[in-house]
């Protein structure tokens, strides 16, 4: 069985590229103020997940596992 995250998008940072949709268009959508949501904040790991988060200009999407809130991304400094 593999890894599940939990996803969050910050929507005090989002400024609405629509990058994640890009990367992921079954993992986000933007709501009418365009501002990025998960369509499945708790979910298996995920390559294209991931890369919309990596994509992000400004770092709003953030990813942890699930059972121990460890960081996925962004990666600790």
């Amino acid at each position: 069985m593999g890894d599940r995250w939990r996803v969050e998008v910050d929507r005090s940072l989002c400024i609405g590229s629509a990058q994640c949709l890009h990367h992921a268009p079954d993992g986000f959508r933007l709501d009418s103020a365009r501002q990025s949501h998960p369509l499945a904040p708790d979910t298996d790991a995920n390559e294209r997940v991931l890369e919309a988060a990596e994509s992000c200009p400004v770092e709003a999407i953030v990813i942890t596992l699930g059972d121990s809130g460890e960081p996925v991304f962004p990666p600790e400094e």
